[in-house]
């Protein structure tokens, strides 16, 4: 349909009435009398993909991420599979990494996922964390930088990994090997995220006992709990006999569709029960999350003004800010 159609379906003196009804107003010059887009308007794909790209380049002139007092070592587990555990590490990572922050990422899920995102050869041979555990190694000999961030780095996994619980269970000390790399480090780093696997096995136990915080993926979506109980309940059992010092510090919600009333009542419910340990961030479903791994790089390198970019740049500030323990979380 042609302006020229458009403007017939509205009286002249109404198009060329101004927004105060004064005559001769119009709407800048729109005879049809329909106003023009609000670039910024979120409502619409152009004008949500315009204040993205305000907000994104916003959040580059921003004051770098403040830096901890202790180095942070966070576990980032759900034994349920599918809930963006791998999504979260890479993306927390190179976000902190990106502003000002040291940061390694522990590949622990024979997977590989996490290393192939940050763009790590992780082929069955290389030095990887499997070499660590079994004692062959020291972290600092595998640990590789990403060309994600300048200070961000990675010990990546390969499927030699798989086998590493069984090969865990007859050595001494099993439950505290990646503990003792981590402390041996040389490296300078302010924060270890430790990639899990989907399983509560030795790989899980062993990145529990080495961190002191615990951050959980819970997606937006029916049975967003199942399996977060068994989680806490193993917490439980490493602080009472292994680590004292792990606390659950960070929920974060993903996968988060706003066009759905269970996406709201799974928000609702999560923060009533965990309270202020969720970040009030939310990670949506969004394309370029699934994209960007396929081309070895994180969101936020892949398409730095996408919603989940921008989300989860949101969510590691506010994790950085809130320091290790939030508001004396317990334990």
């Amino acid at each position: 349909m042609t302006s020229r159609h458009v403007g017939s379906l509205v009286p002249r003196e109404t198009a060329l009435a101004g927004r105060d009804g004064s005559a001769g107003g119009g709407y800048r010059g729109y005879e049809s009398g329909i106003p023009p887009l609000d670039p910024l308007d979120r409502s619409t794909p152009i004008g949500a993909a315009a204040a993205a790209a305000v907000e994104a380049l916003a959040a580059e002139r921003r004051q770098p991420f403040p830096r901890p007092t202790r180095r942070r070592i966070i576990s980032v587990a759900n034994q349920k599979g599918g809930v963006g555990k791998t999504t979260t590490t890479v993306n927390l990572a190179a976000a902190l990494a990106s502003n000002g922050v040291r940061v390694l990422v522990i590949d622990l899920d024979p997977q590989g996922n996490a290393s192939t995102a940050l763009g790590i050869d992780h082929h069955s041979g290389v030095p990887s964390i499997y070499d660590v555990l079994l004692g062959n190694r020291p972290l600092d000999e595998v640990v590789v930088a990403s060309g994600e961030a300048p200070a961000l780095y990675c010990a990546p996994a390969t499927i030699d990994l798989a086998g590493a619980e069984i090969e865990l269970v007859s050595l001494v000390a099993r439950e505290n090997r990646l503990r003792r790399a981590i402390a041996s480090m040389q490296r300078e780093v302010d924060y270890v995220f430790i990639d899990c696997p989907p399983s509560l096995g030795l790989l899980t136990v062993n990145a529990l006992v080495a961190a002191r915080e615990l951050l959980i993926p819970i997606q937006c979506e029916y049975y967003a709990l199942e399996g977060v109980g068994m989680l806490l309940r193993n917490v439980e059992l490493v602080q009472a006999h292994l680590n004292q010092e792990l606390r659950l510090s960070t929920i974060l919600l993903t996968m988060y569709d706003s066009r759905t009333r269970l996406a709201d009542q799974v928000v609702q419910e999560v923060k009533e029960h965990f309270g202020e340990r969720v970040l009030g961030t939310t990670i949506p479903r969004n394309v370029r999350l699934a994209e960007a791994p396929s081309y070895g790089q994180s969101a936020l390198t892949y398409d730095p003004t996408s919603r989940g970019s921008l989300s989860y740049l949101a969510a590691a500030r506010e994790l950085a800010e809130r320091g290790w323990e939030p508001n004396g979380a317990a334990r």
